[in-house]
């Protein structure tokens, strides 16, 4: 089954968000269908905060080492695009389809001083003119549009994401990446609104993944949730470390695995 098959499945496609070459062979020995890329926990690997501070040169990089290591369908989150020029943004993806990159993700909003939406017109025009020079070049990569109304909290985010998904669709948009939504009232208006496969975020009030199937979505993505899990979880190893000035706790771990 083709990364696009995996999106017209009765259930969501459960991925698994990676930043590196050893999450990466883990996901796949577990068992997930597919692994993408979590910006944030790549930047955040490399001391960068989110918001392309990582560059694209060093994404590329990363990208390579995890394609070499896995034969999981790969998509790759490239935030907006690196750039804001269509012809600069079909290049950086064009690279990335070497590896072997089968899906990327672009985002609607920018990060200066903080995050916000870009204008829904000019972004779709910016998507229509992408699609059209991956098509050109016989680029066949599935283009996952994030769009951030909910994330960032704005009043009335179901309507202005239902209409940015439809002006994403008609640019040709291949599915609609829709983070912090997690009323089953909002996902389902907008899974019936929008003709593109819908993907969620995971947190800690999003409904099962049982009610996610009835609600329409296609696709469940982890974010940076796990990294950001095991960083904890290394802070508090680490913490108790210093403070005990024992390793014991390290060991103790290992040999009941």
């Amino acid at each position: 089954m083709n990364f696009r098959e995996m999106h017209r499945q009765p259930e969501p496609l459960l991925i698994c968000n990676v930043w590196d070459a050893a999450s990466a062979r883990v996901a796949q020995r577990v068992g997930f269908g597919a692994i993408a890329t979590s910006s944030f926990a790549m930047a955040a690997m490399l001391g960068y905060e989110d918001g392309e501070q990582l560059s694209f040169q060093e994404l590329r990089y990363l990208v390579a080492r995890i394609a070499a290591v896995s034969t999981l369908p790969l998509s790759v989150d490239i935030e907006s695009g690196y750039s804001r020029e269509p012809k600069d943004i079909v290049t950086h993806i064009r690279e990335l389809a070497e590896l072997g990159v089968v899906g990327v993700n672009i985002e609607d909003s920018l990060v200066d001083q903080g995050r916000s939406l870009v204008n829904a017109e000019a972004f779709a025009e910016i998507l229509a003119k992408v699609k059209a020079g991956l098509q050109a070049a016989g680029c066949d990569v599935f283009l996952n549009v994030r769009t951030d109304p909910f994330l960032l909290g704005l009043d009335g985010a179901r309507a202005e994401t239902v209409r940015r998904g439809a002006l994403y669709a008609q640019a040709g948009a291949d599915g609609l990446f829709v983070p912090c939504i997690v009323q089953s009232e909002d996902i389902a208006a907008i899974t019936k609104a929008v003709p593109l496969p819908i993907n969620v975020l995971s947190r800690p009030q999003l409904p099962s993944y049982a009610t996610l199937q009835a609600l329409g979505v296609k696709r469940v993505s982890m974010g940076n949730a796990l990294f950001d899990h095991l960083q904890d979880n290394l802070q508090a190893r680490l913490s108790e470390i210093h403070e005990h000035r024992t390793l014991a706790s390290i060991f103790e771990v290992a040999s009941a695995c």
